[in-house]
């Protein structure tokens, strides 16, 4: 399931937004300032971010830094007030997928969102994971580390890959379980997700990769140097 992250101060246009660009398959949520959005962040897979410059607890600016950092991939769409041409050049600059100047057309943003994330998928289901030791190529499901091939099955598939798209982010259990087991299963054991992350580690031998944040769920570490 796509989810886009607003993060907006005024309520009403936050609001506005949230209905305009809620849908099948697509959950979307709301932020008023930067502290519940870092907040939101930890709790699981955003497939894009709709950025305010202009909050009451910093600057949306330093914030896409941040977040560019930390995830370069992921979208980000700045909305804001500041409509000079240095403005606009400054948010691209720093690494804006796009960039939305108040008032706005809600029909014209849908369709630059939808741009944003067709896009998103397509880098995404083409792309092959190389890290460290690891090789991961899910579209033709080889893996291997060290250049031996490891055997996964399909469900250790889809936990390996919503883990590495979403390195150096600790992704909720709740939500690994939803979009690993969507199969319309009323009930999934309780330790299924547990056994398939010890099944996935010890296949990889990836226990310094895939660690438990505890009182969330899991995150794959990213590693420097």
């Amino acid at each position: 399931m796509e989810q886009i992250l607003i993060i907006e101060d005024d309520a009403c246009l936050n609001k506005g937004l949230c209905c305009s660009l809620k849908g099948e398959n697509r959950q979307v949520i709301s932020c008023l300032n930067l502290k519940i959005a870092r907040e939101q962040l930890l709790c699981g897979s955003v497939s894009l971010i709709l950025l305010d410059i202009n909050l009451p607890d910093g600057s949306g600016l330093d914030f896409l830094k941040e977040l560019k950092a930390a995830d370069p991939m992921r979208p980000v769409i700045l909305l804001t007030a500041n409509d000079t041409d240095m403005d606009i050049v400054t948010g691209l600059e720093q690494g804006a997928d796009d960039y939305i100047t108040k008032p706005f057309s809600l029909s014209i943003l849908r369709a630059r969102v939808n741009t944003q994330l067709r896009k998103n998928a397509a880098s995404v289901s083409t792309k092959t994971f190389q890290m460290d030791r690891f090789t991961f190529e899910f579209d033709q499901m080889k893996f291997s580390k060290d250049g031996i091939a490891v055997e996964l099955s399909k469900t250790e598939q889809k936990l390996l890959r919503l883990l590495v798209e979403n390195q150096g982010h600790a992704m909720s259990r709740g939500d690994l379980i939803d979009r690993i087991w969507t199969d319309g299963a009323e009930y999934v054991e309780e330790n299924a997700l547990s056994v398939t992350i010890k099944r996935l580690r010890d296949k990889l031998g990836a226990q310094d990769y895939i660690q438990t944040v505890y009182g969330i769920g899991y995150t794959w570490v990213k590693k420097h140097g």
